[in-house]
C-alpha cells in the first residue's frame, strides 16, 4: 500500500461489527481508531483490525467508494472483503 494515497477501508471491530472509512494515511488512521481518537462508531469496539482496502488517486473517488460500501449489507460487504 502507498503512504499518502487516499484509501477507502472496512476495519472489523472487535465485536464482530464493520466500519467502513475513507483515509490519505491508512497506516495513521489504523493506529487513531486503535487509540480511540478515530471514529465515534469505533471508540467502544477497539482493537480494529483492517480487512480491506481500495486506493484511489482522488479524495472525492475515495469518498465515493465509500458511500457505496455503506449501502452495502453486511452479506456482501463480507463476499467483498473475501475476494
Amino acid at each position: 500500500m502507498t503512504e499518502n494515497r487516499n484509501v477507502t477501508y472496512i476495519l472489523r471491530c472487535s465485536d464482530g461489527t464493520l466500519y467502513t472509512g475513507w483515509t490519505n494515511n491508512i497506516e495513521r488512521r489504523l493506529r487513531a481508531h486503535n487509540a480511540g481518537k478515530g471514529g465515534k462508531y469505533t471508540r467502544m469496539r477497539i482493537p480494529v483490525e483492517l480487512v480491506y482496502f481500495e486506493e484511489y488517486e482522488t479524495k472525492q473517488e475515495a469518498m465515493r467508494r465509500e458511500a457505496q460500501i455503506k449501502q452495502l449489507t453486511r452479506k456482501q460487504k463480507e463476499a467483498l472483503i473475501s475476494r
